[in-house]
């Protein structure tokens, strides 16, 4: 079967109901995913009866309703459609109530301690916007249903409620921006492509590495003798073992309807990335999920185990996911497509200049979205854009900018052309701007990309954030163009111009790996807020609550669970972190170095014994080896004894000091403990040292 034939084969879309449905009730469910109109219950009886038919004709026994809890990762609880009949006979039974609501205990679920633990309840509500799909796995399949998550009194515990909040919200001042320039009535939706960055490795060292299964990453090892220094692994032949799994892994996602389009080899050895065909924006956000799901489990199949960790492995790069963002209406345009001649599009202007405004205003809180314990060793690590948020429009738009603001004419330029020098290629249209990677958030030809997502992340808050900035930024520029009157070109120009001016301070076209454009942002007022506590404390602030209240994405009781949820996991994955490199310096490296001491000394005391003299000079330079490796035995003993320590003060702190306390004080001990064990490695012999190394996990597949 071709791609396109094994597309959403394992997905009940709206065609796919077409076909099942009466027409009253398929239009009742068009106008439920497409206008937000609810559902009557005879429809829901009627739309339930027809997806449990076609799932049961699919070998499905079991729906859930797949929902997104706060822990970044989705959630499921399988109900059979098994039932009985009132003569007590088996049958399948699938009801509109069923189908559109389900009770599951929302007590284990993180709520940032909003609510006691008595406080059982939460619902789970179908999302009609996003279609249901097929979940297989060797012997069972069952129906999803992509569902909200809330609680007993209507407060939301999932990251998809807030994404569709800001979709709504993003889509009524886009549109009525739409409708001022233009006097045309059509909807807005943001749109989304993630790329998806990882790691692969064989699954038999992985298995072998207690932290890989405890923490998701390597919290010791030595840097092997090469890493990405070559630059050989980017872009380079993919091996067949990876490529394998690559191909089931796009084929599965193709049958659950996500567009996986791109594949290739990353800059690290054993890093890859796959990047997917763009849509709107609540659906990606679910594609993606999938993504991370789908890839643990075709990961293991072939015998591999794959890392989403931001940093599994020192000193080579980590892993990101570029979020793609952009704007499109109902009839098909792409609101930040600039078109021949930017200067006279009007409204690409109009929405690019809100779209900088934005990141002007709210760029700190956006940073704050992606702060996470993995994240903070990418972020500023000439591997990643900095903490410091700003905008990158290139020379061509930066310089339409600098003429609207200072008024000056406006030339038509001659779009530049590359002659290649080969005949047999055409020449190519040089773009509007060129790629500036270091950039947080560039403008890369008919959209924005934000670069400083973790690879492990749910990108539901971020993108959240984004359209309540855009939204809070539209509605400002509206109120201004609802008095202009008349749009022409001059009085446009007129009102951008003092928002083209505030939003300088956050642009910039250089190097943002820098330390001339750390000391620049620091001039220029921006924040540079290297750890997760300090960057999620932006979120409690009263502007910030005003700001999450005002855009309507986020309430005050919402915003308190999201940030002490997320101060939660950070202290919660980095004393994961602690324990482990505590249990791995005791029951691996130091009983590995203390034995290979023991062996040294009585080698060199033989030596000493057998050649007196005459091996003076070769026990003189053993004994200086001995020496080190016994210095560094005690530095570490010295380190782990002070981790310990610092590891039990902290614990005793409340939530959000532990955090701060954890960023301060724990992670500067991990990392002096992990130099004297990773220097132990380097010296030990090799037969001794049990847990595999860099070499094993990054270059034997």
């Amino acid at each position: 079967m071709t791609s396109a034939e094994i597309f959403g084969s394992h997905v009940l879309d709206l065609l796919t109901f077409k076909k099942r449905l009466p027409k009253p009730t398929y239009h009742a469910l068009r106008d439920a995913i497409q206008k937000g109109i609810q559902l009557d219950g005879a429809s829901a009886d009627t739309i339930a009866q027809a997806m449990m038919e076609w799932a049961v004709s699919k070998g499905v026994t079991h729906y859930t309703h797949w929902f997104q809890p706060m822990t970044g990762n989705s959630a499921q609880k399988h109900d059979a459609f098994l039932s009985f009949d009132a003569n007590m006979m088996p049958i399948e039974r699938f009801s509109g109530n069923q189908l559109i609501q389900s009770e599951p205990d929302a007590s284990s679920f993180p709520s940032g301690g909003t609510r006691t633990t008595f406080e059982a309840r939460g619902y789970t509500a179908w999302d009609p916007s996003s279609p249901v799909f097929i979940q297989r796995n060797r012997t069972v399949s069952i129906l999803c249903i992509p569902s909200v998550f809330f609680t007993y009194t209507g407060h939301a515990l999932d990251t998809k409620t807030p994404l569709l909040r800001s979709i709504n919200q993003l889509n009524e001042a886009a549109a009525a921006a739409l409708e001022l320039l233009t006097g045309k009535k059509v909807s807005v939706s943001a749109t989304l492509g993630c790329e998806q960055e990882y790691f692969l490795v064989d699954r038999k060292w992985h298995d072998m590495r207690p932290d890989l299964i405890m923490a998701g990453r390597t919290v010791l090892g030595a840097l092997p003798a090469k890493g990405q220094q070559m630059e050989d692994h980017y872009f380079g032949a993919i091996k067949g073992r990876v490529l394998a799994f690559m191909e089931d892994l796009e084929t599965q996602l193709y049958e659950l309807g996500v567009p996986a389009k791109t594949r290739h080899n990353e800059v690290a050895p054993h890093q890859f990335e796959m990047a997917p065909i763009f849509r709107d924006a609540n659906l990606a956000a679910d594609n993606n999920q999938l993504v991370m799901e789908v890839a643990r489990k075709v990961a293991h199949e072939h015998d591999l185990s794959i890392l989403l960790h931001e940093k599994p492995f020192a000193g080579v790069n980590g892993s990101g996911k570029h979020l793609n963002w952009s704007m499109a209406t109902s009839d098909g345009r792409n609101l930040l497509e600039p078109g021949k001649s930017p200067q006279s599009n009007i409204t690409f202007l109009y929405f690019l200049v809100a779209v900088v405004n934005a990141i002007q205003n709210r760029g700190d809180l956006l940073r704050a979205t992606i702060a996470s314990a993995g994240n903070d060793h990418r972020l500023g690590a000439n591997e990643a854009p900095p903490a410091i948020m700003s905008v990158f429009l290139g020379s061509q738009l930066t310089n339409i900018l600098d003429q609207i603001e200072k008024a000056d004419g406006f030339n038509e330029e001659i779009v530049a052309s590359i002659d290649l020098g080969l005949a047999e290629l055409p020449n190519i249209t040089v773009d509007r701007t060129d790629r500036n990677r270091t950039s947080p958030f560039a403008f890369t030809g008919n959209k924005f990309e934000f670069r400083a997502c973790g690879s492990s992340q749910s990108v539901s808050f971020p993108v959240s954030a984004l359209n309540a900035a855009v939204t809070e930024s539209l509605l400002e520029m509206n109120a201004k163009l609802e008095d202009v009157g008349q749009i022409t070109e001059k009085n446009l120009f007129e009102l951008l111009r003092p928002f083209i001016s505030q939003s300088k301070n956050i642009r910039f076209e250089g190097d943002n790996y820098s330390d001339e454009w750390a000391a620049e942002a620091e001039e220029r007022g921006l924040t540079n807020l290297k750890t997760t506590p300090e960057a999620l404390a932006l979120w409690q602030t009263e502007e910030a609550k005003a700001f999450a209240k005002n855009t309507g994405f986020l309430t005050d009781f919402e915003l308190e669970a999201v940030i002490n949820v997320r101060m939660e996991q950070y202290a919660k994955h980095l004393d994961i972190e602690a324990a482990t490199m505590l249990r791995l310096i005791d029951n691996f490296v130091l009983p590995a170095a203390i034995a290979h001491q023991g062996e040294s000394a009585a080698s060199l005391s033989a030596l000493t014994e057998a050649l007196g003299e005459k091996a003076a000079a070769s026990s003189a330079l053993q004994a200086g080896r001995l020496h080190c490796l016994a210095e560094t035995i005690g530095n570490l003993i010295d380190a782990r004894n002070k981790l310990e320590t610092e590891l039990d003060a902290v614990h005793q702190l409340p939530e959000e000091a532990h955090a701060l306390a954890t960023a301060k004080q724990v992670v500067p001990l991990m990392d002096k403990a992990r130099a004297q064990a990773d220097a132990l490695e380097t010296m030990v012999d090799a037969s001794t040292w049990e847990l595999p190394t860099y070499h094993e996990l990054l270059f034997l597949m």
